[in-house]
């Protein structure tokens, strides 16, 4: 099957009616702690993962932030970044992303100034407005709920400015920070984020592979809106896409079980470890579990190398995105390195044809 929860929720989407010059592709990693592991693992599973995405030519790797989640290790994302970066040497590296009501934003300019230092012209920091957390975790990141999320714009534009060369007599400075390249992405699964990256001239990641409602919407209002900047001269969407691939669509279909199994403890309110796969997942399902995973996981390529071929053509020509950031939450570690590298041996072979 080319896509098991439809495209955008849009039922029987017609296909692409040509084959679009393949877009560069990105690999997003939450380092999911499986089940029967833990974090110390599934870091050391990412850095070996980032590893493998290089060699293949993915153009990034990006972490994300998440609190008070069981099966997730990338709570520090920068942390997590320098023992990636470490681990590396030529692939873009970078936060998709770092929430940042819950931090000064002078704090996060000296993160990643320090990893732009450690590893000159590959940092990349996207910018979200979310806590990534619940209300509990929220409250004990920042102690209390003043940094508002009204703030971002403010915040944002104050991040930025901290990346610029030091002016004489300056009194506040991002030491190391000040003078780096470090591109500044805005995140979102909304409109809002849309607005405010076309406004600043700043390229735009959205959030499909997990909410994917206003994704169009977004996009439109993004391009529509761009304002060319210093930093980008024309507007660059990226969108989220779970992609599982498997020698077979079975195979990939019985590996995309772990996902659906924790998309719907975490909307149960029992968020866990990542659940390793399972033969009967129709048989779980009720109709509410069913019609949320074909929502929220809408946007999703699950199968054998012919059916993400076709999903990969369709969603490049539906969606009109730049660039796509792959994500494969799967409980077994060597399944999720063969996948990326079906993905990138079918994009090559697109990409030739093209």
């Amino acid at each position: 099957m080319e896509n098991p929860m439809g495209r955008d929720g849009v039922p029987g989407a017609p296909g692409p009616t040509h084959i679009p010059d393949m877009i560069p592709l990105s690999v997003l990693d939450l380092s999911p702690i499986p089940e029967g592991s833990e974090a110390g693992q599934a870091l050391r599973n990412s850095a070996d993962l980032a590893r493998h995405a290089e060699g293949l030519g993915y153009q990034r790797f990006w972490m994300a932030e998440h609190h008070n989640m069981p099966g997730i290790a990338s709570a520090a994302t920068a942390v997590a970044l320098a023992h990636v970066g470490a681990a590396t040497s030529t692939i873009r590296i970078g936060a998709g992303g770092i929430m940042l009501p819950n931090h000064a934003p002078l704090m996060v300019a000296e993160q990643f100034g320090t990893l732009a230092a450690l590893h000159p012209g590959r940092v990349d920091l996207g910018l979200g407005r979310a806590p990534g957390s619940d209300q509990r975790a929220a409250v004990a990141i920042r102690r209390n709920l003043a940094g508002d999320v009204e703030d971002f714009p403010r915040d944002v534009m104050e991040l930025m400015a901290y990346f610029e060369p030091a002016q004489p007599g300056q009194a506040l400075r991002a030491v190391p920070g000040e003078g780096l390249d470090v591109p500044v992405w805005i995140l979102g699964s909304s409109t809002y984020g849309a607005q405010l990256a076309a406004a600043l001239g700043l390229p735009y990641a959205f959030a499909s592979h997990f909410a994917p409602d206003q994704m169009r919407q977004a996009m439109a209002i993004y391009r529509e809106r761009f304002k060319p900047s210093a930093r980008l001269s024309k507007p660059h969407v990226m969108l989220g896409v779970n992609i599982f691939a498997a020698p077979t669509d079975a195979e990939a279909r019985f590996l995309f079980t772990s996902l659906q199994q924790s998309f719907l403890n975490l909307r149960r309110g029992r968020p866990g470890k990542l659940p390793a796969p399972v033969e009967d997942m129709e048989s779980r399902l009720d109709p509410h579990g069913r019609a949320m995973l074909e929502h929220s996981l809408a946007c999703s390529i699950v199968g054998g190398p012919e059916t993400v071929r076709r999903g990969l053509q369709e969603f490049v020509a539906e969606t009109g995105a730049d660039e796509l950031m792959v994500t494969a939450a799967m409980h077994d570690h060597e399944a999720r390195k063969r996948s990326f590298s079906i993905l990138a041996g079918l994009h090559q072979e697109l990409a030739a044809a093209a």
